[in-house]
């Protein structure tokens, strides 16, 4: 997700003379591009808590960036701790910036941050609040998607909100691409953050949500992740998109179905506008050649399909009067 190599960090780490003490708790890239934000501007790192196990496909963790850059770490599993709150105490922190990170913070440790502790939220809230919002938009059919920096209070998702930023959702878009959307819209929230709390924190916007609007998703793909065709083709091409995080794992299940004793699952489709003439969960070969399943109200084609966690051409899997079942 446009990461640079760990190589040009190290050539522009931080200035001297800000102020702004800042800790950062995170995983994955939205944490790997915020740790390039600090340590690219005038900002005093004190350090940076991560899964100092957790591994990355194809590039450094946030805990290897760091450890290559010199900055001090902790391990994230520490924020659970209420007692780490007196060692953070000592270090006097300005803000603590929670950035897709996997454990829930200790009050203790949230309210250890002078002008406050802040996290990065890749949906609208209140109304995508949980795990998994950019999949849950595109499975509900959302035509606009956001991003949320916000003030941590105990329960999840619950603070005010300093800065958000709406953008809209293609037809092209997956979880991945919309998740990648959120990180990028979303560093400039942090950065909008970081200069308000320099130059005047009292400034930091405090919108209360309206918690009457909220909704929470919790962790699970909708359904186990089964398929049924008696939805319409729309509805089940936002599922399999949803779930597509094409080329890294997806938190979601990829949707199945079954095709006698074989589990098929679904990674990639597109809509045909094609009226379907069959009954719903009918494999059929368009006069083009592609394959595609009768819906409740068109053809659905297919275009990626996988079988016991292997990849396998649609074309030599399903043939013409297959019956998917519901």
């Amino acid at each position: 997700m446009g990461i640079e190599p760990s190589n040009m960090i190290e050539e522009r780490m931080p200035k001297k003379g800000s102020n702004l003490r800042v800790l950062l708790v995170g995983e994955e890239s939205a944490g790997i591009q915020t740790l390039k934000l600090l340590a690219n501007g005038n900002y005093h790192l004190i350090g940076v808590m991560a899964s100092p196990a957790r591994k990355a496909i194809g590039g450094l963790t946030l805990w290897q960036h760091a450890e290559k850059l010199g900055i001090r770490t902790w391990p994230a599993e520490m924020v659970k701790d209420p007692d780490f709150a007196r060692v953070l105490e000592a270090e006097k922190i300005d803000l603590l910036l929670n950035v897709h990170s996997l454990f829930v913070i200790k009050p203790e440790i949230v309210e250890v941050a002078a002008l406050g502790s802040f996290n990065l939220h890749p949906g609208p809230l209140p109304r995508y609040a949980g795990l998994n919002a950019p999949s849950w938009a595109i499975y509900q059919g959302e035509s606009v998607h956001g991003v949320t920096l916000h003030k941590m209070l105990a329960g999840i998702d619950t603070g005010s909100i300093a800065y958000q930023s709406l953008f809209d959702i293609e037809e092209s878009d997956t979880g991945f691409t919309l998740s990648a959307k959120c990180v990028r819209y979303g560093m400039e929230l942090i950065k909008q953050l970081l200069d308000t709390a320099e130059a005047d924190p009292g400034a930091i916007p405090v919108i209360e949500q309206d918690l009457s609007q909220r909704n929470y998703f919790r962790k699970g793909t909708p359904d186990d992740g089964w398929l049924s065709w008696l939805r319409p083709a729309r509805e089940i091409f936002n599922f399999v998109r949803a779930a597509d995080y094409s080329p890294f794992p997806s938190p979601w299940i990829n949707p199945r179905s079954k095709l006698g004793d074989q589990e098929v699952s679904f990674v990639k489709t597109s809509l045909t506008g094609q009226t379907a003439d069959s009954p719903p969960g009918t494999v059929d070969q368009s006069e083009a050649g592609i394959i595609r399943v009768a819906c409740s109200d068109e053809w659905l084609a297919i275009k990626r399909t996988m079988v016991n966690g292997h990849y396998v051409n649609p074309m030599e899997l399903l043939a013409h009067g297959d019956r998917l079942e519901s």
